[in-house]
């Protein structure tokens, strides 16, 4: 059993990749014993439909949607706006609408496979709001990201503690996406009772709540708990217990997040062209060794610079290691500044866990942190790499994420004695 005050460092160096680890340990499984990836409530709830010609349903649909269907190894294998690690897809979302016309108060869960709202739990005067901002009332949208762990860690295994995290944050910035084309503000939260909110939504040790997103008009009003527990529905035909998971996510549920004033990030991309963008991103599989313009290169690290709409916070440092960038001295690089002169696309291959996209592309993000809240630093770091996609597909460049990388040896690399998070491949 794993003592019970371990820090979120001590979880994250317990997933490390080492190049023996990974030797020892390929972690190959069985694609069939694979659990389903789509939670759905028993066939007597209530649904609504979504209908996207009603703007609170397109901007709800789209945090969540299908996009691309198809067939892998004789199994069906449904894509989706948010990418997640393997395809997946551990996150579930649930949303509570207050206020909205045409819409019963309740809390909703989110049924992506069948494009509707399943309600859960009718709201009299009681709420999310008392669990996540206490003594205020949301008259909108308050969304619940979720991990279903076990979808993950059926192939992952103990490192997909990284990847439940990453995934919440993918989704978290697929949720931010949608808003931006709805012409909405959110904020995102970190720091609430995530542990009373599993209980009373009936999850068991089954799936864990990972954030929260506000979308609506803060009123000054107070909100009891919810009066009822929802009984509880499983989200995968299956479940193996990991208590290495569980217990990190315990921990990390509860430590102490930094405070920041509340911002909104401003873009000002083409919207027809950004809805395209959100519908048709993919991760790409392989790169061609082609150049991309450092034009493009800057816009992108200029989009990174944008305010996260959160109070929570962790420093995320991103470097590049510059391959393929026109005008640019290959080498690694933090901002614009140049760290190290020379070609490394061998050494960052190696890295990645011999990974060919990490060696072909043209440029390869690592995000690093000494962070105080490891799950809300994972998230911010998956939040930032779905920004870095949905920027670099709306420039025509490909993209991948790189959740598998040796640890030890990419901190070296970079010289930082900060934990490595996260990876990012773009190019063409």
């Amino acid at each position: 059993m794993l003592e019970r005050d371990k820090s979120g460092k001590a979880y994250h160096h317990e997933t490390k990749h080492s190049y023996l680890s990974v030797q020892i340990d390929p972690n190959y499984v069985d694609a069939s014993t694979q659990p389903v990836a789509f939670k759905v409530y028993p066939k007597f709830y209530r649904r609504v439909q979504l209908n996207l010609n009603n703007p609170v349903h397109s901007f709800i649909w789209l945090t969540s949607a299908v996009t691309f269907e198809k067939v892998y190894k004789g199994m069906p294998d449904k894509l989706r706006v948010n990418p997640s690690a393997g395809a997946l897809y551990p996150t579930e979302v649930y949303v509570q609408i207050r206020g909205m016309s045409g819409i019963v108060d309740g809390i909703y869960h989110l049924e992506v496979e069948n494009n509707c709202l399943t309600l859960i739990y009718e709201l009299i005067d009681d709420g999310l709001e008392s669990y996540i901002i206490p003594g205020k009332s949301i008259k909108g949208c308050i969304f619940l990201i979720s991990c279903v762990y076990y979808r993950s860690s059926w192939k992952y295994q103990d490192r997909s503690l990284r990847y439940c995290f990453l995934d919440s944050g993918h989704h978290l910035g697929a949720v931010a996406a949608s808003a931006y084309l709805h012409s909405k503000d959110i904020q995102l939260v970190f720091d609430f009772d995530k542990l009373a909110l599993n209980q009373v939504l009936g999850f068991e040790n089954k799936e864990f709540i990972t954030a929260a997103v506000i979308s609506g008009e803060v009123q000054g009003r107070e909100v009891r708990r919810l009066r009822l527990k929802v009984p509880f529905v499983c989200g995968t035909d299956y479940f193996e217990a990991n208590q290495f998971i569980e217990d990190g996510y315990q921990v990390t549920a509860v430590q102490r997040n930094k405070i920041q004033p509340l911002a909104q990030p401003q873009f000002n991309f083409d919207k027809d062209k950004f809805h395209q963008t959100v519908w048709n991103r993919r991760s790409i599989r392989r790169f061609r060794k082609q150049w991309i313009s450092q034009e493009d290169y800057l816009y992108i690290l200029q989009q990174l610079e944008q305010p996260i709409p959160t109070e929570n916070f962790e420093n995320i440092e991103i470097f590049s290691v510059v391959h393929r960038v026109e005008a640019m001295s290959p080498g690694l690089y933090k901002g614009t500044h140049l760290l190290k002169y020379g070609n490394f696309s061998e050494k960052t291959g190696y890295l990645c866990v011999n990974q060919a996209i990490a060696r072909d592309c043209a440029v390869t993000f690592f995000f690093v942190s000494d962070y105080i809240n490891y799950q809300t630093a994972m998230q911010l770091a998956g939040f930032l790499g779905q920004k870095i996609y949905l920027v670099s597909n709306y420039l025509n460049i490909d993209c991948s994420g790189i959740g598998a990388y040796y640890d030890d040896e990419t901190q070296e690399f970079l010289e930082t004695t900060k934990d490595v998070l996260y990876g990012m491949a773009i190019g063409k």
